[in-house]
């Protein structure tokens, strides 16, 4: 089955709904959840096609718990693998700038939050995250 777009997302649905709901996963690593076209396997061994149609950027990215598809049986949802992250809060402007030309050296992906974002301690201003390199 070829799945072109994403139906929704399971923290969305009510809470009721989604404890009655059979959850099928399609476990990926985040360097996936970019790739418009690729062939994934649920945890109960269905495979997939995916060709989102979906744009590129943050807004068309994949994200943990969207809903690929969706029958009778219950739903097929991606699930986040997860991985390692640094993270770094540079205290000036000139930590930041070192830190990033570090980062583009290695061609590592980051992102970056302010103080207001989920993802951000309360006590930093602002932050980024990326992931820790395993060799």
């Amino acid at each position: 089955m070829i799945v072109e777009q994403v139906i929704g997302n399971v923290a969305d649905l009510p809470p009721a709904e989604r404890e009655s709901l059979h959850v099928e996963k399609v476990v990926l690593p985040s360097a996936d959840l970019v790739k418009r076209i690729q062939r994934v396997t649920t945890d109960h061994g269905r495979t997939l096609g995916l060709r989102l149609n979906s744009p590129h950027g943050r807004d068309g990215d994949l994200k943990d718990g969207d809903i690929l598809l969706r029958d009778e049986s219950g739903v097929v949802a991606v699930s986040v693998e997860a991985t390692d992250v640094l993270v770094i809060a540079p205290r000036s402007i000139t930590e930041m700038g070192v830190t990033a030309h570090a980062l583009g050296n290695r061609h590592l992906q980051a992102q970056f939050f302010d103080a207001s974002s989920e993802y951000a301690p309360r006590s930093w201003s602002s932050s980024s995250i990326t992931p820790w390199p395993t060799t």
